[in-house]
């Protein structure tokens, strides 16, 4: 990537601002009055809004070709997407349940694994606590965790989604093998959650072609069986993260899979060191620029515990939260949590001073 944007300098409401001085982020209730530009080896450069134009203009052509693509993904409206009654709207962070059937999860892990009518009642808790889709996982990726049959994870995850799906729950599921992908969609499943960018196993891409769901596309370092083995090291975790998913979106487009069906997700914690997730962290804006909604996956992981004198999983809510706000602040779409009560109830907090901030009258 020869160079990469971000949007910076937000501003709680572009009223009373100068015309040209501000630009909207998408169809989010966040603007921006600045760009921060990044090239390989170079310090970061800060570009007004209001200059962008004459910015543009002086840049070789190649450099000017990626970066008006890229202003035009954070202008582009994020499209919801529908599921017969139901639509799923990116305008406003959503909130995503995690409902692990895995007896070896770092956080929850045994919760429910041999009780689906359990795991549903807990699913449905959920959505009544104002989460927009159950995410649905039968195969822990925590480091070290044992391989999965996927026979064993499809009878793991199925009759939850049975159960689900008779609610209208949003359900996803979080699987990087096809097998499972087939019979989860065919239980009641809309989405397809694959933290291997569809890499793990050759026919996940035709799968989710064929059925024309979304697809998660996370980014992790390895697509084998640890998707936490690095072969080397990053030169900028950020920039190595993005340029994988954009060839990941090429390729499913590639494939067949409309692009307006596509969420990515940078994979906090995957592969990466504390340095590298809080990088990512900083400058989640900059995925922005694909014009795609964006998942944050930041829930009770090891970053939290790392700033918080080694917090056990079960007691990182303070830091999941602050992780889901700063999510909410770069536009995210979807947050994927373990805490949902409290998520959705901060993610409506932070709406309403959004809602106010632009209703006042300077």
């Amino acid at each position: 990537m020869s160079i990469l944007l971000r949007p910076i300098w937000f501003v709680d409401s572009p009223v009373g601002l100068p015309d040209g001085t501000w630009a909207r982020l998408a169809n989010t209730l966040l603007w921006y009055q600045g760009v921060e530009v990044r090239r390989a080896g170079q310090p970061p450069e800060h570009v007004p809004v209001a200059t962008l134009g004459a910015w543009l203009n002086g840049l070789p052509d190649a450099e000017r070709i990626a970066a008006e693509a890229q202003l035009a993904g954070l202008a582009a409206p994020r499209v919801p997407m529908v599921f017969g009654e139901r639509a799923l709207r990116f305008d406003v962070p959503q909130v995503m349940g995690i409902l692990n059937m895995t007896p070896d999860s770092f956080s929850d892990g045994g919760k429910h694994v041999a009780d689906p009518d359990a795991a549903a009642d807990a699913g449905f808790a959920m959505g009544l606590a104002g989460a927009t889709v159950i995410d649905v996982g039968g195969e822990s990726t925590r480091p070290g965790a044992d391989a999965v049959w996927e026979g064993d994870e499809i009878a793991r995850v199925v009759p939850v989604i049975e159960r689900l799906a008779t609610s209208g729950a949003i359900i996803s599921i979080d699987t990087r093998k096809a097998a499972v992908m087939e019979a989860a969609l065919n239980a009641g499943a809309h989405i397809v959650n694959d933290i291997s960018a569809l890499l793990h196993e050759p026919r996940s891409m035709e799968v989710v072609a064929q059925a024309g769901c979304p697809v998660i596309l996370m980014h992790s370092p390895s697509a084998g069986q640890d998707p936490h083995v690095q072969s080397s090291s990053y030169g900028d975790v950020v920039a190595d993260t993005y340029v994988f998913l954009e060839e990941r979106i090429a390729a499913c487009v590639a494939a067949g899979i409309a692009r307006d069906r596509i969420m990515v997700d940078p994979g906090i914690g995957f592969g990466k060191s504390l340095a590298d997730s809080l990088a990512l962290i900083n400058r989640l804006a900059t995925f922005q620029t694909f014009g795609l909604p964006l998942l944050l996956g930041a829930s009770r992981k090891r970053v939290v515990g790392a700033l918080s004198n080694e917090a056990p999983a079960t007691e990182r809510l303070g830091g999941s939260l602050t992780l889901a706000l700063e999510g909410a602040r770069a536009g995210v779409g979807m947050l994927r949590v373990h805490d949902v009560p409290e998520s959705v109830q901060a993610v409506r907090v932070w709406r309403g001073l959004r809602d106010a901030a632009l209703a006042a009258v300077h």
